[in-house]
């Protein structure tokens, strides 16, 4: 057996020789524009698509202190799910039942709208929506699989949302070991995630918004940013930064950023992927508290991921965090458990990144008319179809136009700030190992963990 793993710059989705990556030249003077946008991830491209969709005359400017899709946008576990990181529970007690109710159905329905524009666009992201299968493979995950079916019914949703498998159910679609059943949700689609952000990219800029790569802003003011090739002044500022937000000092308390790491195999032959299933495509995980993630990618391999990297002091970022060989090597372990026939195959990619996690786990749209400031993101791992909602939702703001999707819950409301140094640290640190520890207990003897359901309290979900 081979283990031969290649850490690529990025990710394997940057290594896809399918991908042809974006590439543009940096700011070289001072500019003035109606909008400018930190960050060219996926709420900051969709954000410009849906401007330029309602008024194609708007002067919009990305800045981007790396490369498109750089960030999560590129290195993701390619889910377009929509799942929503707050419980309808904690939405439902911050607004109403109606409200968390009509977000939930925003969400379901991003999915169809963003395959039908990606379809419409030409956008080529290996784009297949054959949903999510969530396994329970001990006693306690089955219980919290029965009772998150039941839950979806008591907010009025059925198997049109999410569904009960029973064990042959659940194999037939993801066939790991101890499978004893399991969730199901059509609404999730497999992506190449680094594909869907140059391919945005490039949909934009022919819509007439200037992309600036390796343009790093470096302090954003009152409708005006320093950035290191110039000064930009705007009528209207987002920043859609995400896991980096904690690089601006304003900002350095409002998300936290947490690493998740990824493994990926090569291309598998046929017989394997007979052992396995996975025959649409679906995403899966098990329903273990220190998440995991998966799909079965356009070329047959299995790309990998999980939770599981600390949290770094004063919430630092550092391209050197993106490996962890403790946690990959816990990765292949834990995905050759889930599939036996995987012993023998090699893994040719290992890589991270982070991912933004708000104080409340609640993510949110914000804009300011009077100071021009806009904001989206804390997605938790959950961004994909939540940041097109988010960019959807942003224009609409900026252009004060009837939307519904201005009156969903998350729209203007504010997570309380992550508490300051070395309690942050402390405290990020202790959930996760909470949370494994909790997985082992429940591995060991089949009960619901109480010290997970004591952090989820703590939590607040």
């Amino acid at each position: 057996m081979i283990n031969s793993a290649t850490h690529s710059p990025l990710s394997l989705w940057h290594a896809d020789s399918s991908l042809v990556p974006f590439g543009s030249e940096p700011l070289g003077g001072d500019l003035d524009v109606d909008v400018a946008i930190i960050g060219a991830g996926y709420t900051g491209l969709w954000t410009a698509y849906f401007l330029k969709q309602q008024q194609p005359n708007l002067s919009i400017a990305i800045f981007e202190a790396e490369t498109v899709g750089y960030g999560a946008s590129g290195r993701n576990g390619g889910w377009c799910s929509a799942l929503f990181p707050a419980s309808m529970k904690k939405i439902a007690s911050l607004s109403s039942r109606d409200a968390a109710i009509r977000l939930q159905r925003a969400m379901n329905e991003s999915i169809t709208e963003m395959g039908t524009i990606l379809a419409q666009e030409r956008i080529d992201c290996d784009w297949k929506q054959g949903g999510y299968v969530s396994l329970a493979r001990n006693e306690a995950q089955l219980v919290r699989s029965q009772n998150e079916v039941q839950g979806w019914r008591s907010w009025g949703f059925g198997d049109e949302h999410m569904s009960l498998l029973s064990a042959k159910e659940a194999s037939a679609r993801s066939n790991a070991t101890e499978v004893m059943g399991g969730t199901y949700t059509p609404n999730c689609a497999a992506i190449q995630p680094a594909k869907l952000a140059s391919g945005l990219a490039r949909v934009v800029e022919k819509l007439g918004v200037s992309i600036y790569e390796r343009s790093r802003v470096t302090a954003i003011g009152t409708r005006k940013l320093e950035t290191t090739g110039g000064t930009v002044t705007a009528d209207y500022i987002i920043r859609a930064t995400e896991g980096f937000t904690a690089e601006f000092p304003q900002f350095h308390r409002d998300i936290v950023p947490m690493y998740s790491l990824m493994v990926a195999t090569e291309p598998l032959p046929k017989d394997i992927w007979e052992k396995i299933g996975l025959a649409e495509r679906e995403t899966f995980s098990d329903k273990r508290h220190l998440r995991i993630y998966g799909q079965r990618t356009a070329d047959g391999r299995l790309a990998f991921g999980g939770r599981g990297a600390p949290y770094h002091y004063a919430s630092r970022v550092r391209a050197s965090f993106d490996s962890e060989p403790d946690v990959h090597a816990m990765l292949r372990h834990i995905l050759r458990n889930l599939f036996p026939p995987l012993a023998d195959v090699q893994f040719t990619h290992e890589w991270g990144g982070n991912l933004g996690i708000p104080r409340d786990w609640y993510p949110s749209v914000t804009f300011d008319r009077a100071t021009g400031f806009g904001q989206a993101g804390g997605y938790v791992g959950d961004g994909v179809s939540t940041a097109f909602v988010a960019g959807r939702t942003l224009a609409a703001e900026i252009l004060n136009t009837e939307s519904e999707l201005r009156q969903l819950p998350w729209v203007q409301r504010h997570s309380p700030r992550w508490e300051p140094e070395p309690l942050r640290w402390l405290g990020v640190n202790a959930v996760t190992q909470a949370f494994a520890q909790s997985d082992r207990n429940e591995a060991r003897s089949g009960k619901p963990s109480k010290i997970a359901s004591s952090v989820w309290k703590y939590i607040g979900h």
